[in-house]
């Protein structure tokens, strides 16, 4: 906008503002294609990508994270193998497993076979050699070599075709572990304390024990992971049933808006309170429930972490913590709304003119099932490309003994060991399965694949939430700019974003998607850095870590941020990316204020709204899983951890709910940048400023509220005698020429 001579223009550190084009009428449709290089580069990086994936799918396998590995590298368990009716692995002898190569290979240097069962009594093969029955009995735990029963059984044992003993066993993740009981505080195997090694010694349990527990060290978390998907499968159609819930709440309280923005605004705020409120009581009711009962009182520090979280809601402290985090979030909420309770006013009138744009486009409700979709299929790809590259090495055999050898730790084949001058220097020297890797070029890069892996997955799901923002940009941008609504609208506004979208601009896209994937992967890399490093005495190191952490963090919602409106300007002006980046920064800069007073209150509104959506859903699945409530207490599963569902509950209908207001953040700022957009198209007026974009009824909404403390008089329906563009039929809402300035809320167009 021009300005009287001798008039310094404020606006001049942040750019010029477009000049007044009475001819311009919204998303420009006569556009070229931006950012071609990107374009390209993306297409290649895709091609690239699904390369990866092929070569992946042709090596990897599987198999290998979900049956154990015997000792030549033999599935146990796996359908169409020689081992399909033995799915449980036995260890020759476990007391090897307490050795520290456990923890550095990963492997117990002792033989290791696929069984049909686990052994359930003590016996030894010298005893077992002499009783036909006891052998038949004892072979079901021998290698496939042991077939010559004739065979001296000092002999039998040097060859490892058999263990020197058995032990009584019990599954555990598929793997034979010795049944271990406490008796009275006496640690017994099979109601005895000490047992026969097979060579003529008698040694204590607490051996077995040591035993087991280091082949169990890297068990611990599958066995987790195996209880959480047992939950899954026994509760999965309830948790669709709570997303569904989820989805069909969002969705009534979107309708809802669309008619009642103002009144749904209060409720909502008023909802939320009453959830906190409800919280709060029931903390406390719990708190001083458990008064006085024993075990009560143990601090969250004396007990550690458990897998099983209804240990921490026996604990008063558990509860005393929820009760103060939630006091503490209602205080804060309470505050807010206190201090900001004009801002809100504001808020609430930019929602209102959303609900009406909205409602011209009511597809872009269910858009954000397009987006979730391709995320889903980008976080598929993505976790199936990973699972299958960790899985693509191959068997790696390493010598394994028990006294000093040279040998140790060097890779063997296990068809030609015994013939080898291993077994001659070293003899009580195996040559046994270590782990999954290789020796080839492909092995070799296999981390940097990982990480080209992880590197896509972000720009991928960048670029498609980009897709869905500058498409819902350009679909409400329409209804702003149009004179006549819904007369002078695309018939498909939103097809006809999507499609301008994709073929004009996928290069731009690109290249702010990319732009953030690159301070992502930063991040993801630094968050790595520091788990490595926590076990480090640098503290200068950790430090330095901490302070990169939280500036690429500060970094990453910028240019989100930055991202976000420059896709704004994408789909009205079609430019190319810097050039709308560059444009929409300048513009949010002189009106920075506005930024600082609108956006966050509406995005502090909407936090609210997915606030009181998941918490009552999170409530409701809590007290379903739990059996609290009586009609359905017999119909909620049997689950070993009841936070596994409910969990899953409340991320999900977060993100759904997440989904359905990210249309209304979408639309709320679109309008706003546009609001500011023209204002700065807007030539000084004799006759007065209308809020040009929005419905009659909104333009005195915004101007009386923009006009913060001070009450103005209006004079609804003259029209902009400035555009000639504009019919003179077209209803509006126009303030005082001098109070101008305040129509437009804080800072504006200034008036001679």
């Amino acid at each position: 906008m021009e300005r009287p001579e001798g008039r310094r223009d404020p606006d001049g550190d942040y750019g010029t503002p477009q000049k007044y084009d009475p001819t311009f009428k919204g998303p420009i449709y006569d556009r070229g294609c931006t950012d071609i290089v990107c374009c390209v580069l993306l297409v290649v990086a895709i091609v690239g990508y699904v390369v990866v994936g092929v070569v992946a799918w042709t090596h990897g396998d599987p198999r290998k994270v979900i049956h154990p590995t015997d000792s030549r590298g033999q599935f146990c368990g796996q359908q169409g193998t020689p081992n399909e009716k033995k799915p449980f692995l036995f260890y020759f002898d476990i007391v090897k497993c307490a050795s520290p190569m456990v923890l550095l290979e990963f492997q117990c240097p002792t033989t290791q076979i696929c069984v049909s069962r686990c052994p359930d009594r003590y016996m030894t093969y010298l005893a077992a050699h002499g009783n036909p029955a006891w052998l038949d009995y004892y072979r079901d735990f021998c290698t496939a070599e042991f077939g010559n029963s004739r065979k001296a059984p000092l002999e039998v044992l040097k060859d490892r075709e058999c263990p020197a003993m058995l032990i009584p066993s019990t599954p555990l993740a598929r793997r034979c572990f010795p049944a271990i009981q406490a008796k009275k505080g006496v640690i017994m195997v099979g109601n005895e304390t000490t047992y026969d090694d097979g060579r003529g010694r008698r040694r204590n349990v607490t051996e077995l024990l040591e035993g087991a527990k280091k082949a169990n060290v890297v068990l611990e978390t599958r066995q987790l992971a195996m209880k959480i998907f047992e939950d899954y499968t026994v509760s999965w159609y309830w948790i669709i049933i709570g997303l569904v819930i989820a989805m069909v709440a969002s969705l009534i309280f979107i309708v809802l808006l669309r008619f009642l923005a103002g009144i749904m605004v209060w409720v909502m705020i008023v909802m939320v309170i009453l959830v906190l409120g409800y919280g709060i009581f029931h903390c406390y009711m719990e708190y001083a429930k458990l008064k006085g009962e024993a075990g009560s009182d143990v601090s969250l520090t004396d007990l550690g972490f458990q897998t099983d979280l209804r240990v921490y809601l026996h604990l008063r402290q558990t509860w005393l913590a929820f009760l103060i985090i939630l006091c503490v979030l209602e205080l804060v909420i309470v505050l807010l709304l206190v201090f900001l309770r004009k801002r809100i006013l504001i808020a609430i009138a930019l929602i209102k003119e959303a609900s009406r744009a909205v409602g011209h486009v009511m597809s872009s409700l269910l858009f954000p099932l397009c987006t979730f979709f391709l995320l889903c299929l980008c976080i598929a790809y993505w976790a199936s490309t990973a699972v299958f590259l960790s899985t693509s090495n191959e068997a790696v055999y390493k010598v394994f003994n028990e006294s000093a050898c040279p040998f140790s730790g060097q890779t063997c084949k296990p068809e030609t060991f015994n013939t080898s001058n291993v077994t001659k220097l070293c003899p009580d020297a195996q040559c046994l399965f270590a782990f999954y890797g290789g020796e080839t070029a492909y092995h070799k890069y296999l981390v940097v694949l990982q990480f080209f892996n992880v590197f896509m997955f972000f720009w991928l799901a960048n670029f498609v939430i980009a897709l869905g923002q500058v498409t819902l940009a350009g679909a409400f941008a329409s209804y702003y700019w149009a004179f006549k609504k819904p007369d002078d609208m695309p018939a498909f506004p939103l097809f006809s974003a999507f499609g301008r979208a994709l073929r004009y601009h996928t290069g731009s896209l690109a290249f702010g998607s990319l732009v953030l994937a690159v301070v992502q992967v930063i991040r993801v890399t630094l968050e790595y850095l520091d788990h490595r490093l926590k076990a480090a005495e640098n503290k200068f190191a950790k430090f330095l870590l901490s302070c990169l952490k939280c500036c690429f963090w500060c970094l990453e919602k910028f240019i989100k941020f930055l991202n976000r409106n420059a896709y704004i300007m994408i789909a009205v002006y079609g430019t190319n990316f810097c050039t709308s980046a560059r444009n929409a920064f300048f513009l949010l800069m002189r009106n920075i204020i506005r930024v600082a007073v609108l956006d966050k209150v509406t995005d502090f509104l909407f936090f609210l709204g997915k606030l009181l959506i998941v918490g009552s859903v999170g409530i409701l699945a809590f007290f379903f899983f739990t059996q609290r409530i009586k009609l359905v207490q017999d119909t909620a599963p049997p689950l070993n951890y009841y936070w596994v569902p409910i969990l899953t509950v409340i991320v999900g209908s977060y993100l759904i709910a997440h989904g359905f207001f990210s249309v209304y953040g979408m639309c709320v700022d679109t309008l706003f940048l546009c609001f500011c957009e023209y204002q700065h198209k807007c030539p000084p007026l004799p006759s007065g400023c209308p809020v040009w974009g929005f419905s009659p009824r909104s333009r005195g909404s915004l101007c009386l509220v923009f006009s913060g403390f001070f009450f103005f008089p209006f004079f609804p329906g003259s029209s902009p005698a400035f555009s000639p563009a504009v019919p003179a039929e077209t209803p509006s809402l126009s303030c005082h020429p001098s109070l101008c300035f305040w129509c437009f809320g804080l800072g504006g167009i200034n008036h001679d």
